[in-house]
């Protein structure tokens, strides 16, 4: 079920899997993406091990509070809002939530999200995950062709943004694994019926942009921190990875051969296994 949370002026929407009484984990989207983009299977998983699993819309994505006024902002302009106030957003959930600190695992921008909060809010971060993330958007710039599906033109209309997902998926996703046509279909409408705003993933990418290199900042971070990425990736390449393991004092680095920028089903296991090793240590 859905709930709303009133958060830092905004409205967040999030869900929750597993007993309240375990391990406080909150799983942090990426770009565009919405809560569904973490599997309800996946969530489950985590939450059979002693998770107690929370994931939800970050703003401007989803059924959280969107910027429509700011429309799609201007290149080299000023963007509404930066990582600095996604990750006071999520800081501002976990006090809705009654979580003093949890164990936080963030995707793409989610991991940088993730990464600014353990910057921000030292002592709400119990652990770190970063799955395909990196510490600043020139750290490891994207492929020619993974940078023209992040910067086309949306498509319109429900046919043919099912259509451009599996496209997109079919440059970014796993090349080792082979590629769920109708599962990308059946999720990508299943967003789109939820909320459709082009508009809302562009004032993300600016707050990216906007937000700058968290090298230096990530030297503070002084909790346990897992960093996973794919070494196929096109979108963050896995050198965005290693710098983000690189720059977190203690990080732990797996990559995985043939893991493009998204979450193989194949790979849940070792994901989740990884995950339950830092937090439970």
């Amino acid at each position: 079920m859905t709930t709303r949370a009133a958060v830092n002026g905004i409205d967040i929407a999030y869900e929750s899997f597993g007993s309240p009484t375990g391990r406080p984990l909150l799983l942090v989207m990426g770009l565009g993406a919405q809560l569904i983009q973490w599997d309800e299977e996946f969530c489950e998983l985590l939450a059979e091990q002693g998770h107690h699993v929370v994931r939800f819309d970050n703003r401007d994505a989803g059924l959280s509070t969107h910027f429509h006024d700011h429309g799609v902002p201007a290149m080299g302009a000023a963007p509404p809002y930066l990582l600095d106030d996604l990750a006071d957003d999520t800081a501002a959930l976990m006090d809705a939530l009654g979580w003093p600190a949890a164990h936080v695992v963030g995707a793409s921008m989610g991991g940088m999200i993730a990464q600014t909060l353990a910057i921000r809010h030292p002592g709400r971060v119990l652990t770190l995950t970063s799955i395909m993330s990196t510490p600043g958007p020139s750290v490891a710039p994207p492929t020619e062709a993974a940078a023209a599906v992040l910067m086309g033109r949306p498509a319109e209309g429900r046919e043919a943004v099912l259509e451009q997902a599996v496209r997109t998926w079919s440059v970014i996703g796993s090349p080792g694994y082979e590629l769920d046509h109708e599962r990308i279909r059946a999720m990508a409408g299943l967003a789109y019926d939820r909320c459709f705003d082009p508009a809302g993933t562009a004032r993300q990418l600016a707050a990216i942009m906007g937000s700058g290199d968290r090298t230096a900042l990530l030297a503070q971070v002084k909790v346990p921190a897992l960093v996973l990425h794919g070494e196929a990736d096109p979108l963050i390449p896995v050198a965005g990875g290693r710098a983000t393991a690189a720059a977190i004092p203690g990080a732990r680095l797996v990559t995985y051969p043939g893991m493009g920028h998204d979450l193989p089903r194949e790979l849940w296991p070792s994901f989740v296994a990884e995950i339950t090793k830092l937090t439970s240590a």
